[in-house]
């Protein structure tokens, strides 16, 4: 898919693992809303991205913010929060990404 957005991170994978998280679940990438760029965890930002994080405001979690990294499917916050799997391909997203929420988005 041609217009699929870019993940920036550290020894990122076709299907948006990276060198901290490269389980085969860990398939999102999330949108920063610092930045506007998609990363795969709070960690390759904090290595490569070089400002520090800002929280997506929940008055905006309508918008696509989340990355399926098998399909290449934009999800909302609101959508990703409500499912396990990507609504586009049935890809299965990792659980445990959701222990993490208040790293990336306002809750």
């Amino acid at each position: 898919m041609s217009d699929r957005p870019t993940v920036i991170g550290v020894e990122v994978d076709p299907q948006t693992r990276c060198a901290h998280y490269h389980q085969d679940i860990d398939v999102i990438a999330i949108k920063h809303f610092c930045c506007g760029q998609y990363y795969p965890c709070h960690l390759c930002h904090a290595e490569v991205a070089g400002h520090q994080v800002k929280l997506w405001p929940a008055e905006r979690f309508g918008e696509p913010a989340v990355l399926c990294g098998v399909c290449g499917e934009q999800l909302s916050v609101t959508d990703y929060l409500g499912t396990s799997n990507c609504p586009a391909c049935a890809a299965l997203f990792n659980p445990g990404c959701k222990l993490h929420l208040e790293l990336y988005f306002e809750v």
